[in-house]
């Protein structure tokens, strides 16, 4: 817990905390809504720590309506942003599952993955600026499209997870509000052709807004389903989506897939509502955990078994019996974004525990298969380990001295990215 909680009311309150903690040499820590599950707003260090709560930077204080852009604080949280986009007939159409919880600022700082299946996954591709203060000074970037103008300053604060800066504002690129909505689900008998199909639609240009495959095991769990299911989504404000719906609809079949019913809805809300499944089962002393990885196409069938394997023996070994179950969450024309499922029964006050052995086998079995530590969860102080493996030993050494060079007395959110 932290010794002082925070609550700036403009910009110049977060100047003035921080250059009070540099004075005082203690640990600041920026904090949107708390969702981050990887320990990335957690002081778990020796001595005093102050968490910077932005809160009540969230408005949206310009809206450019020909460029569809906002420049928004990033305090604000994700429901309240879309209310205030909403009178304007814009969207910025960006929902990870923590949309309830979380800011706009946290997602810029975790390069949070969105509900996007395709395209725009990331918050990365919404962004259109920001506005950065750090310990030496403020950085604003310009609002551009697009620049070649060496490397980009957004790039080295999105990602940078607080410890470079802390984020007040942003220009995000909206949306017009869409009009025409399709989704569809198709069933596979066998994994490997449902894989195939979902390849086959991520490079074929249509990029749906959902192309989720479910494995037979959360397929069973989450729909009661036999067979991996493949769940298509298409959206636009300007345009009728049914041609590419029957695109990918094609695609699925050619590949052995069983057509279900076109539903004219979205699918978001299930989509917002599955983790509070995970909370009602853990309350029974169960352990449900997910972890999440992206890897190339050509490697998916040798990095799922490995990977797979090392989490169901990690399971029989600490719990004695379990399940691991998979879904795509992104894909990409060159690669998924597997997300595993763990479920497993747990010893009551000792699931935490449980849960981290589980979990330092199967982040060694993704490092050690060429998948990365994290897609979209972060890397906090969970992934520290990991992060360094994956991390390029050259590149460790210019974050380095970007840290030193903005945050001279080390102190924001120290621990993550960079050991303390």
């Amino acid at each position: 817990m932290p010794d002082l909680v925070a609550r700036p009311g403009s910009e110049q309150d977060v100047i003035d905390i921080l250059d009070w903690c540099t004075r005082a040499e203690i640990p600041v820590i920026p904090f949107g809504g708390g969702s981050s599950v990887v320990g990335g707003v957690e002081p778990r260090f020796d001595g005093p720590a102050v968490t910077m709560d932005l809160s009540r930077l969230d408005q949206v204080l310009d809206i450019d309506r020909t460029s569809r852009a906002a420049r928004v604080q990033a305090g604000v949280f994700g429901p309240h942003l879309e209310d205030q986009l909403r009178p304007h007939d814009l969207t910025l159409r960006h929902f990870p599952q923590s949309f309830a919880f979380s800011t706009l600022g946290g997602w810029l700082a975790t390069r949070a993955g969105g509900h996007f299946a395709t395209l725009y996954t990331h918050i990365d591709d919404l962004t259109e600026s920001l506005r950065v203060v750090t310990p030496v000074g403020v950085s604003e970037s310009r609002r551009l499209p697009g620049s070649g103008a060496g490397p980009s300053p957004d790039r080295l604060f999105l990602g940078s997870e607080g410890t470079l800066g802390v984020i007040t504002e942003a220009w995000v690129r909206l949306q017009d509000r869409p009009k025409w909505q399709l989704t569809a689900s198709v069933t596979f008998q066998d994994y490997a052709d449902a894989v195939a199909a979902t390849r086959t639609i991520a490079q074929a240009g249509l990029y749906p807004t959902n192309c989720r495959l479910l494995d037979p095991t959360e397929a069973y769990l989450n729909a009661g389903a036999a067979g991996s299911v493949l769940i298509l989504g298409f959206e636009s404000a300007d345009h009728p989506v049914t041609t590419a719906l029957d695109r990918a609809l094609e695609i699925a079949a050619d590949h052995g897939g069983v057509i279900g019913e076109r539903k004219e809805r979205t699918w978001r809300s299930s989509f917002l509502r599955m983790p509070y499944q995970r909370d009602a089962l853990a309350r029974r002393s169960m352990i449900v955990e997910t972890f999440e990885t992206a890897c190339t196409w050509d490697r998916f069938d040798a990095f799922h078994s490995a990977v797979t394997a090392a989490a169901q023996d990690a399971i029989e070994r600490v719990c004695g019996i379990g399940v691991v179950s998979c879904r795509f969450t992104h894909v990409y024309p060159d690669g998924p974004a597997p997300y595993y499922g763990i479920y497993a029964p747990g010893r009551w006050g000792s699931t935490v525990e449980q849960w981290d052995e589980i979990k330092a086998a199967v982040s060694e079995a993704i490092i050690a298969n060429g998948g990365t530590i994290t897609h979209h969860h972060a890397v906090g102080r969970d992934h520290q380990p990991s992060y360094e493996k994956q991390r390029p030993d050259v590149f460790a050494l210019a974050l380095t001295a970007a840290k030193a060079a903005l945050d001279p007395a080390g102190i924001l959110n120290p621990g993550v990215l960079l050991r303390k």
